[in-house]
C-alpha cells in the first residue's frame, strides 16, 4: 500500500490520500475515503472535514522549510 499523504492547499484545507485512520479525541473513528479534506481556516460546518466555507475567507500559503544541510 503507498505511503499516506497529507498536503497543505493554498489557501485551502489538508488534503490527505492514502490509508489512514481518522479519530476523534474520545478514540471514535470517522468514515473516510482514500481521499478527504480536513478544515484548516475553522469555517466548516462539517468539521473537522472541509465543505468548501473557506473560499475568498481563508488566506495561508505555507511552504516547507529546506534542511540545513542542503
Amino acid at each position: 500500500m503507498p505511503k499516506a499523504q497529507i498536503k497543505v492547499m493554498d489557501n485551502g484545507s489538508f488534503r490527505v490520500t492514502g490509508d489512514v485512520e481518522l479519530i476523534d479525541a474520545d478514540g471514535n473513528k470517522y468514515e473516510t475515503k482514500s481521499t478527504f479534506s480536513l478544515c484548516r481556516c475553522g469555517l466548516s460546518q462539517n468539521m473537522p472535514f472541509c465543505d468548501g466555507n473557506h473560499k475568498g475567507k481563508f488566506d495561508s500559503c505555507v511552504r516547507a522549510k529546506k534542511a540545513l544541510d542542503e
